[in-house]
């Protein structure tokens, strides 16, 4: 009986929402659920990102807050197959239960190379792993910077073997390279090498080493982070890879100007071997010096020869003496056939100059001058014609337009005037109309001013009663006995005192018998 009546209470959605959602909280509060990521929706424009978690058989809603999505070392992505883990909830608004994801990581080696491959193929399209954009490194660096964990063997492994080779200044900055923050800390460093100045106590590395030791996959997976792999495109600096063993490759190594199997390799490829290029140097130095006497030798020997090539002095003298006398006798002949021609050019001009007498010129241009008088006098009497007549039509034209501009404005006139008789009358019945409808507005409301005014009231018979201090009075339970009242009737005012007063013998009517006494009111 008693679950009978259990079950007839009623209870509303939210109720029933309440209950499943506390109860569902209550018996899954934290879980662990591996399956596929389907229909990813994020992130939203709140920051919050929505997907559902499937496998062959069933499917589960997810949805990681805006606070959590940052913290997720492995971004959700469609397809990815992944252990979630939160905190498993209902949704109200449509009937549903969720798994409110705080923590995500790959399921298994599988989906973790899928994911790198995955993030290969995105960078790759970015340019990022391209061979023209990767940098020489320099011969002989000055200073070395190293990125590693300064309790790994890595770090142990380079310091010693570029001392081996060849002592350089080499500067650690310290990070870890493996956990949550490795990645940031691994990009953070290598933006901080390049931030460095190029001159001073501290200055900036020619090389950069970022160096791990061997592990698994997981161990290694800070080195695929894309902070990581963009931090070393925009190195300035050349940048080396030496992270895991010569079989492990991850991003950074596509990314980075050399890949070096191993730390100890790294530091082989930033310097050369000290007394390998002690006897280099040597060896050219002989070479050199070897050379130089050969080429001395072969100098004195085309001496030799270029002294035994040389001619007499005499003969070169006499060579010359006999050039010089030729062009002698060719000077003299020249200077007498240039004379002779200038006289005979003076001669011919001053002929010309006697045919052309400056007499003969004025008179040619004084007749040249009275031609042209006559042709302008000519000119000036045609052109004086023209403008006459051009002035006439044009009189004759501008009196016509005047007349014509002189009638249309008359017409224009009239017009308007028609017009403004026409407004004038139209503004004048509005005026009327106007004044009609206002007069009888004013008439309504001096009606519904009468019809309002409390005097007619108080025509019909009805009292104002105002207290001492003149405030009007509507109840009887506002009037204290003993308080002076003003009463106000249609034709004047009188003063009462409230009060019950005592019964009165009231006078006999004209049929003989008394009046009932009552309590007056005043």
């Amino acid at each position: 009986m008693a679950d009978q009546t259990k079950s007839n209470v009623e209870l509303s959605v939210s109720e029933l929402s309440a209950a499943l959602k506390r109860t569902v909280e209550d018996n899954f509060g934290y879980v662990r659920v591996r399956g596929e990521i389907s229909n990813y929706r994020g992130p939203h424009s709140s920051g919050h990102a929505y997907f559902d978690l499937k496998d062959p058989f069933a499917r589960i809603s997810g949805v990681v807050w805006k606070g959590a999505f940052g913290r997720l070392r492995t971004k959700p992505a469609e397809g990815l197959e992944v252990i979630a883990s939160g905190k498993i909830t209902t949704f109200a608004a449509n009937s549903k239960y969720q798994l409110i994801v705080e923590a995500l990581e790959p399921a298994g080696i599988g989906a973790l190379m899928a994911l790198v491959e995955e993030r290969r193929r995105q960078l790759a399209a970015e340019g990022l792993f391209n061979e023209d954009r990767k940098r020489p490194l320099p011969f002989l660096p000055k200073s070395i910077g190293v990125i590693t964990s300064p309790a790994g063997a890595a770090i142990r492994d380079i310091l010693h073997r570029i001392a081996e080779r060849f002592p350089r200044h080499v500067f650690v900055w310290p990070v870890r390279v493996q956990g949550e923050s490795s990645a940031s800390e691994i990009a953070a460093a290598i933006e901080g090498f390049n931030a460095l100045p190029e001159s001073g106590p501290l200055s900036r590395p020619d090389v950069i080493i970022v160096a791990r030791g061997g592990g698994s996959l997981e161990d290694l997976w800070s080195f695929n982070e894309e902070i990581v792999v963009r931090a070393a495109v925009r190195s300035l600096v050349p940048l080396i890879s030496a992270v895991g063993h010569e079989t492990d490759w991850t991003l950074i190594d596509h990314a980075a100007d050399l890949r070096a199997p191993t730390p100890t390799a790294a530091a082989e490829k930033a310097v050369p071997v000290r007394s390998h290029l002690a006897g280099q140097l040597a060896g050219l130095g002989r070479r050199q010096e070897a050379a130089a006497l050969r080429y001395l030798d072969g100098c004195r020997n085309a001496l030799r020869v270029l002294a035994r090539a040389l001619p007499q002095r005499d003969r070169l003298i006499a060579d010359r003496g006999q050039q010089l006398d030729s062009l002698e006798a060719r000077l003299a002949a020249a200077h007498s056939k240039a004379t002779d021609r200038l006289h005979l050019g003076v001669a011919r001009l001053s002929h010309r100059l006697a045919q052309q007498s400056p007499h003969a010129k004025v008179a040619q241009r004084n007749e040249r001058l009275r031609g042209l008088a006559r042709r302008l006098q000519r000119c000036q009497s045609l052109v004086s014609g023209q403008r006459k007549q051009a002035l006439s039509h044009a009189a004759v034209r501008l009196a016509n337009a005047r007349t014509a501009r002189l009638r249309l404005e008359d017409e224009r006139l009239a017009a308007a005037r028609l017009h403004l008789n026409t407004l004038a009358q139209r503004m004048r019945n509005s005026l009327a109309q106007g004044v009609a409808f206002r007069r009888e507005r004013v008439r309504a409301a001096v009606n519904l001013f009468a019809s309002l005014d409390y005097h007619q009231v108080l025509a019909r018979g009805f009292a104002l009663v105002r207290g001492e201090d003149s405030r009007l009075l509507r109840r009887a339970e506002e009037i204290a006995d003993g308080t002076l009242l003003d009463i106000e009737f249609a034709d004047g005012r009188k003063a009462a005192i409230a009060g019950r007063g005592g019964k009165r013998k009231r006078a006999q009517g004209k049929n003989g018998r008394s009046k009932q006494e009552q309590s007056s009111l005043f």
